[in-house]
C-alpha cells in the first residue's frame, strides 16, 4: 500500500511537470536581484549618420582655411578649403598639450611633479617665459605657461619630460595624428615655429579633430580659461595671447598662434545651452580679422544649430522562457545629436524589442535596437542590452521546484 502511495506520488510530479513545462517560466525564481547598470553620463558613441551638417551659406572670413565643428559628435556644421594642409604656428600646442594631458592621465607624472628645465629647452626663441637651464616649474605652470603665454621654450620642456627628447616627441605627435585620423599633419616640433622647418603643417579639419580630443581632458579649461595669472611666485605675469576670453561669450580656450609663414591662427572653442563648437581659423591677415572670423564662426554655430540630449533609460523588464528567472532588466545609454534650431522639437526615438526571449540570457546581450529618428528619418541608432544574466532553467531545478510547490508547502 505505502509503495502504491510513493508510486502515485511520483506519477503525479510528473504528470505536473508535463502540463506546465510548456510554460517552464512558472518555475523561474522572481526573487533574486537584479544587477542593473546603465553608466550615467557618460555619451554612448552611436553610428554617425551625417557628420557634416549645412544649411548651404558662405561666410565671409578672413581666411585661408576655416572649420565650424561641434564638440561632442564630431559634427562639421560649416567649412572652408577645411582639408588643404598649411602652417599652423603655435596652434601646434594642441597636440603638444593633448599628449602631455594624456601622459597624466596615464600616469605617467602629475601636475605637481617639478621638472628642471635642460639646455636645450631653455634656448628656444620665439615666445617664451625666459626659462633658464637648470630652473624648475611644476607641470602646472609649464601647462599653464604654454596655454596662456604659449611658451616656445615651456612647451619644448614639456616635450622632453613626456618622451625623453625633442625628437622622440615629434615622432610620437605624428603617430597620435595617424591614430585620430589627421590626414593632412605633418609635425617637426612642439612649437609651431617654422622658420626652419620644411613640411610643418596640418588643416582646418585636422586641428578641429585634436582640439575635440584635447577637449575630452577637462582639466584643460581650467587654463585656458585663465586671462591672466602669474607663476614663479607672483613674479612673472601671464596674459593670454586669446583675447576671446574676455569678450567673447561662451568662450573656453583653446590656442593661437601666429609666424609671418602661417598668418594668424586660432582654434577657439565655445559653449552656450549644451552646445560646445570649435572654430578654426588659419592664414588670416591679422590678428583682429583672425577673431572676428572666428567670432563670425561661433555666431553662426549658435544661432542656427542645437545639441538634444536624449537620457540613458532602464526599461520594464522582458519576459523570459525556460529561465531561472522569469524576467530580465533590459536598458540603454544616453545619445545626443547636433541639429538645425527649427528641427530640435521634431526629434524622437523608437523602440524594437521582443515580448520575450529565450534563456539563457548574458548581461550585456544585445536584445533589442533604440532608433533616433528627426521626423521620418533616422539620424542614430544605440543597442538596448540585458542588464543581468538569466541562466537556462535545468530539469533537476524544475523538478525541485515541483517537489517544494507541490509537496512541501
Amino acid at each position: 500500500m505505502k509503495k502504491t502511495k510513493k508510486l502515485s506520488a511520483l506519477l503525479s510530479i510528473f504528470l505536473v511537470f508535463a502540463m506546465l513545462f510548456s510554460n517552464a517560466s512558472v518555475f523561474a525564481s522572481d526573487s533574486e536581484e537584479t544587477d542593473v547598470d546603465i553608466e550615467d553620463g557618460a555619451e554612448t558613441e552611436a553610428p554617425i549618420y551625417d557628420t557634416t551638417v549645412s544649411l548651404d551659406v558662405r561666410l565671409d572670413l578672413d581666411a585661408k582655411a576655416a572649420i565650424l565643428m561641434e564638440a561632442k559628435t564630431g559634427t562639421v556644421l560649416y567649412e572652408q578649403n577645411a582639408d588643404a594642409a598649411l602652417p599652423p604656428a603655435s596652434v601646434t600646442k594642441i597636440m603638444t598639450l593633448l599628449l602631455t594631458m594624456e601622459a597624466i592621465e596615464a600616469g605617467a607624472f602629475n601636475f605637481d611633479t617639478v621638472v628642471t628645465a635642460s639646455e636645450h629647452a631653455s634656448s628656444i626663441g620665439g615666445s617664451q617665459i625666459y626659462l633658464e637651464a637648470g630652473e624648475q616649474l611644476t607641470v602646472r605652470d609649464m601647462i599653464k605657461s604654454v596655454v596662456v603665454a604659449s611658451a616656445n621654450d615651456v612647451a619644448t620642456a614639456l616635450a622632453e619630460l613626456v618622451s625623453g627628447s625633442e625628437e622622440l616627441f615629434v615622432a610620437r605627435m605624428n603617430e597620435r595624428a595617424k591614430e585620430l585620423g589627421m590626414a593632412n599633419t605633418t609635425f617637426e616640433n612642439p612649437t609651431g615655429l617654422d622658420d626652419n622647418t620644411v613640411n610643418h603643417l596640418t588643416s582646418a579639419r585636422d586641428i578641429a579633430i585634436m582640439s575635440r580630443e584635447l577637449m575630452k581632458h577637462k582639466e584643460i579649461f581650467e587654463f585656458t580659461k585663465i586671462w591672466q595669472d602669474t607663476i614663479r611666485d607672483g613674479a612673472f605675469t601671464l596674459t593670454n595671447t586669446n583675447r576671446m576670453i574676455r569678450y567673447y561669450s561662451g568662450c573656453t580656450g583653446l590656442k593661437t598662434g601666429s609666424t609671418s609663414k602661417a598668418l594668424y591662427c586660432i582654434s577657439s572653442t565655445a559653449e552656450r545651452d549644451g552646445l560646445e563648437l570649435i572654430a578654426v581659423i588659419l592664414g588670416s591677415s591679422t590678428r583682429d580679422n583672425r577673431n572676428k572670423s572666428a567670432a563670425k564662426l561661433l555666431d553662426y554655430g549658435f544661432a542656427n544649430y542645437a545639441y538634444v540630449h536624449f537620457d540613458n533609460a532602464v526599461l520594464d523588464p522582458i519576459k523570459v522562457s525556460f529561465g531561472t528567472k522569469n524576467s530580465v532588466p533590459v536598458g540603454y545609454g544616453s545619445f545626443g545629436t547636433v541639429c538645425a534650431k527649427g528641427d530640435a522639437k521634431n526629434l524622437s526615438y523608437v523602440l524594437e524589442l521582443p515580448e520575450k526571449l529565450a534563456a539563457p540570457v548574458a548581461k550585456g546581450d544585445v536584445v533589442g535596437k533604440v532608433h533616433y529618428m528627426s521626423g521620418d528619418k533616422e539620424i542614430g541608432t544605440l543597442d538596448i542590452y540585458a542588464l543581468d544574466t538569466v541562466e537556462k532553467i535545468t530539469f533537476s531545478q524544475i523538478f525541485g521546484r515541483i517537489l517544494r510547490k507541490y509537496f512541501f508547502v
